[in-house]
C-alpha cells in the first residue's frame, strides 16, 4: 500500500509540473470551459449546505456493514466501516463536487447517470445544479445506498432516482429506460475491464453533446490503460485530464482528436 501511495504521489507531481493552463489551449470550446467553469471561484449558498452535511458525516460515530463490489477501499477496511471513513476516503473532495455543479449548470444535461453513489455528496451537487433534471444513481451496497437516501432527504432533493445492485446486473435494463444519456459519471469500480465495459454500454445512449466523467484515471496502471483506450475510441473527439478525474466529450465540431492535461 505504501509503495502504491508513493508511486501515485510521483504521478501527481509529474502531472502538476507538466499540466497546461488556458494559455496552452487552442480549442474555443475548451477555452470557454476553462474560463466559465474551471476558473469559477464563486460559492453559491447550496455549497454550504452540502459541505455542512459532509462535516456531519465526517464526525458521526455511525458504522455500516458494507458490501464492496468494486476494487476495494483505500483503507483496506473490512465489512464493517465507519461512515466517517467512507466520507473521508470514498467521497470526492468538495472541489470536484463543486466542479460537477458548475459543469451541470454550464452544459444543462437532462438525463444523468452515476455509477457509484457512495454517500451521495457528488450526486447531491449534480442534482442540485439542475432540479428539473433526472439523476439516476446506482450503488452496489444496500446499506450505503440507504444512508445516501437519508442524505438526499436531509438536503430536500427530489430529482434523484436510486438503484441498488451490481452494475453488471442493474445497468443494462436501466439503459433501456432512458431516451439518452447527457451525463455519465463512472465512479464505482476502479478496474480496467469493468470501466471499459461500462463505457461501451453507456456509449449506446450517448450523443454528440454528452459528457462522460471517469474517476481515478491514474489510480492504477490498469485504470491508466482504460483511460488511454477511451481516449482512442473512434467516437471520442476531446478529453481533459484533471488527474483525479477525466472528462470525455464527443463533440463533432472537434475534427481532430484533442487531449488536454490541465491543472485544477
Amino acid at each position: 500500500m505504501m509503495a502504491h501511495k508513493f508511486e501515485f504521489a510521483k504521478k501527481y507531481l509529474r502531472y502538476y509540473f507538466t499540466a497546461g493552463n488556458r494559455h496552452d489551449v487552442h480549442s474555443p470550446f475548451v477555452y470557454a470551459l476553462i474560463e466559465e467553469v474551471l476558473r469559477d471561484k464563486s460559492k453559491p449558498n447550496i455549497f454550504k449546505e452540502v459541505e455542512a452535511l459532509r462535516r456531519q458525516l465526517l464526525q458521526t460515530k455511525e458504522e455500516l456493514t458494507v458490501t464492496d463490489l468494486g476494487a476495494g477501499s483505500l483503507t483496506g477496511a473490512g465489512t464493517v466501516r465507519k461512515v466517517s471513513d467512507i466520507a473521508r476516503y470514498a467521497a470526492k473532495p468538495p472541489k470536484f463536487g463543486q466542479l460537477f455543479y458548475r459543469l451541470v449548470q454550464y452544459l444543462q444535461p437532462q438525463y444523468m447517470l452515476e455509477l457509484g453513489t457512495s454517500l451521495g455528496l457528488s450526486t447531491a451537487y449534480m442534482a442540485l445544479a439542475k432540479p428539473d433534471a433526472q439523476v439516476l444513481t446506482i450503488e452496489g451496497c444496500p446499506n450505503i445506498a440507504a444512508r445516501a437516501r437519508q442524505n438526499f432527504e436531509l438536503l430536500d432533493i427530489k430529482n434523484i432516482q436510486q438503484r441498488t445492485g451490481n452494475f453488471d446486473d442493474v445497468l443494462p435494463a436501466l439503459l433501456q429506460e432512458k431516451p439518452r444519456l447527457d451525463w455519465v459519471f463512472i465512479d464505482g469500480n476502479h478496474r480496467k475491464d469493468p470501466t471499459l465495459a461500462y463505457f461501451e454500454q453507456c456509449l449506446t445512449q450517448a450523443h454528440d453533446q454528452s459528457l462522460f466523467i471517469f474517476d481515478d484515471i491514474h489510480w492504477t496502471p490498469g485504470m491508466e490503460e482504460a483511460w488511454s483506450t477511451i481516449q482512442q475510441h473512434p467516437r471520442v473527439t476531446l478529453t481533459i485530464d484533471l488527474f483525479f478525474i477525466g472528462l470525455v466529450f464527443f463533440r463533432p465540431e472537434v475534427k481532430v482528436k484533442q487531449h488536454f492535461i490541465l491543472k485544477y
